[in-house]
């Protein structure tokens, strides 16, 4: 079969490998039908998470069609469409039983490593190094899925997969991060970070009941999806007034913005390779640079002094390593409550499948490139490069690869007008429509 490989720093290629079989009465072997590029697979790509090896199978949000089963896999059938979330969970241990499904205590393989960097191990996941468990991913024709009974979720024909897919990973993760701001009604909810995570994350806010949602990017695209959503934004490399248009920095901008209280949760969807133009993250690239440390932590450092006294930050952005110059202090006496972690995502698949299909949300507005599997290396670095509008990338493993072959949905960057009774599209109007894939009225009911 073909698969996307990792060979090396910035370097990955389609090549053939073999096709997986049935390890485990409790396996399934799913024919990759639509797959995606992660902001995450981005840290692999760069270098920045250890134990990735040359040769491994990347991918880590895919759906398509069951082939083959496993005789212990009684909730599916041959011919069903499913969705598989990037945790690979066993759904029996301690933490499975209490939906804590990324903690998993037995489906990574590679326990050991883990355990060194980090006490206990986490779940394994999918097309995620090897201390992860070193599984093949979904950036491939073909998956073997381990426990097939407890993390595939069957769809509905109906549904086509660029609505559904993201239920492997950015939409649930996008939730569970706004689900972790512990938003009440009317909240202010500041996000770092206006790509694909970041746009769920905010439509889930909006959602959850928040009243303004603030997003902080350098991308101007990113940051017109945003805004098409509702949210309020920050280019945080050209804005630098407060609302009485005085000279001022992010952390007076959104003072400024909130009667002087800051933000009532912070979220950093931006993780471990953050960019800015403070002090702060000079310092990080020059640490990084020189191998004192591994993750560039300046987002979840400006979470924390922007955040409000007994607010929330939330940490969807994934970090891997050490990081230093974590405001301690800030934290402790502010009062904050901190909320990280993997996405439980088998916890969420049903709930959100359920929204889609009730027309309160479509996953499918974040969608900007979609190419053939053997484009994918293009498609990474037209991603990492933030190229054509790029904001998130979808591979077709089973189309040819020919020139032109790159769709690109440009009109999804701004509001397109539709039937204010079809919540299947952005609308800009007053009342029952929708704005850049959420249902308002349905949301706000």
């Amino acid at each position: 079969m073909k698969a996307l490989t990792f060979q090396g720093k910035n370097h990955v290629s389609v090549e053939n490998v073999p096709d997986p079989k049935i390890e485990h009465p409790r396996d399934a072997i799913v024919r990759i039908t639509t797959t995606c590029i992660c902001g995450s697979d981005l840290h692999l790509y760069d270098g920045f998470i250890p134990t990735v090896e040359r040769g491994d199978v990347l991918g880590h949000e895919p759906m398509g069609e069951v082939i083959e089963l496993g005789p212990e896999v009684t909730n599916l059938k041959i011919g069903d469409r499913v969705v598989i979330p990037f945790t690979i969970s066993c759904g029996q241990c301690l933490y499975c039983k209490q939906q804590l499904y990324s903690c998993c205590d037995k489906s990574n393989r590679n326990y050991e490593i883990a355990e060194k960097a980090y006490g206990y191990s986490p779940a394994g996941l999918f097309g995620y190094t090897h201390m992860l468990g070193g599984y093949q991913g979904g950036q491939a024709q073909y998956l073997r899925v381990p426990y097939a009974d407890v993390g595939p979720i069957a769809i509905p024909e109906e549904l086509p997969d660029e609505k559904v897919v993201f239920l492997s990973d950015i939409f649930p993760t996008g939730y569970m991060a706004a689900e972790n701001c512990n938003i009440q009604p009317g909240d202010t909810i500041a996000i770092w970070g206006a790509g694909p995570v970041g746009q769920m994350a905010l439509r889930s806010a909006f959602l959850m009941g928040a009243g303004r949602v603030i997003v902080i990017d350098n991308i101007p695209e990113r940051l017109e999806m945003a805004a098409a959503a509702g949210a309020e934004t920050i280019n945080f490399q050209t804005d630098h007034e407060d609302e009485d248009g005085n000279n001022a920095n992010l952390f007076d901008q959104l003072k400024s913005m909130t009667d002087g209280h800051g933000p009532n949760a912070c979220m950093d969807a931006v993780g471990m390779e953050a960019h800015g133009t403070e002090a702060g993250n000079i310092y990080d690239w020059v640490k990084t640079g020189l191998r004192m440390q591994s993750d560039r932590p300046n987002v979840f450092r400006q979470c924390i002094q922007a955040c409000r006294k007994g607010g929330t930050v939330s940490v969807p952005g994934v970090y891997g390593g050490f990081g230093d110059k974590i405001p301690l202090g800030a934290m402790m006496n502010k009062a904050l409550t901190i909320k990280t972690g993997q996405t439980h995502v088998q916890k969420y698949t049903k709930p959100l499948l359920d929204l889609i299909q009730s027309g309160k949300i479509d996953p499918s507005f974040v969608i900007t490139h979609e190419l053939p599997l053997d484009m994918a290396a293009e498609g990474y670095e037209t991603f990492k490069q933030k190229q054509d509008g790029c904001i998130k990338v979808v591979l077709k493993p089973w189309e040819e690869s020919t020139p032109g072959k790159v769709k690109q949905f440009q009109n999804e960057l701004k509001p397109r007008t539709t039937d204010p009774g079809n919540a299947l599209g952005p609308d800009n109007s007053q009342g029952a429509g929708n704005v850049a894939g959420i249902n308002l009225a349905e949301a706000r009911a």
